[in-house]
């Protein structure tokens, strides 16, 4: 069982794992582009990795938010099978994560704060996005990440699975969803590994802490966010955390975030 608390009346709840796991894959939980579209204003959508090609399942732009300019990136899964093709499950491509990368580095140019929305099994594991060099694609945020000179804010929607949402989660402040998950492995893989028996997905999922309620007493997450009058509470959550990074010079914001992860 994991407990949440409700951000607004304090009271705890107790959520089966299973439900939750269920309610963060789910395929008509909150995406990426609703998130922008209900949160932000004047969205204007880049595409592509000035490399190759665009990936669907990173969805990024420039907005507005309570009148400042940000940039927003996402990642975005599908509702059918058509959608989740294009977006291949939710799974981003090397060529999503630059482009991801693109735009960041476009923000700091222009000193836009970044926003990101991450809900992903994982990078896609494919032949093709090996031979262009995932791994590769997953560092190079990493390292880039690490030494941005705007602020970086990143909000756990759904899943969080491994490299793959790390690439765009290194932020200054880490928030979650109360019926989200964020983990370095799938339950499911952890119970293979463990126990070469992927069905006892539920029995992993507790052993490895992956809740909301767990994430935020290992100091792993900053934040849960009430699903509760969800887009309210982003909005509030956001209009705090820009309030408070932007107080921070260039190399403090660096360094916050730097030694943020540096300490796991």
């Amino acid at each position: 069982m994991s407990e949440t608390i409700d951000s607004m009346t304090g009271e705890v709840s107790q959520k089966n794992i299973a439900d939750i796991i269920n309610e963060a894959r789910a395929a008509d939980r909150i995406s990426a582009r609703d998130i922008i579209a209900q949160v932000f204003t004047d969205f204007l959508e880049l595409h592509g990795d000035r490399q190759l090609t665009d990936d669907e399942a990173i969805v990024g732009g420039i907005a507005r938010f309570n009148d400042q300019a940000v940039t927003v990136i996402g990642i975005q899964k599908g509702r059918n099978l058509e959608e989740n093709l294009a977006t291949n499950f939710g799974q981003p491509s090397p060529n999503g994560y630059r482009k991801a990368l693109r735009l960041m580095k476009q923000a700091e140019k222009f000193g836009r704060p970044v926003i990101t929305f991450v809900n992903t099994a994982g990078a896609y594991p494919g032949i093709e996005a090996e031979e262009r060099g995932q791994g590769e694609a997953i560092a190079r945020n990493l390292l880039e990440m690490s030494d941005l000179k705007v602020p970086l804010i990143a909000f756990i929607t759904g899943e969080g699975g491994s490299g793959g949402a790390l690439a765009l989660a290194l932020a200054n402040k880490v928030y979650i969803l109360e019926n989200a998950v964020y983990s370095v492995l799938s339950p499911e893989g952890f119970a293979t590994i463990l126990w070469k028996d992927g069905s006892r997905r539920d029995e992993a999922a507790e052993l490895m802490k992956i809740t909301a309620p767990h994430l935020l007493e290992m100091g792993i997450v900053d934040g849960i966010i009430s699903e509760e009058n969800l887009i309210d509470n982003l909005k509030r959550q956001l209009t705090e955390t820009l309030s408070e990074l932007t107080l921070l010079t260039e190399t403090e914001l660096a360094e916050q975030r730097y030694n943020r992860f540096r300490k796991y």
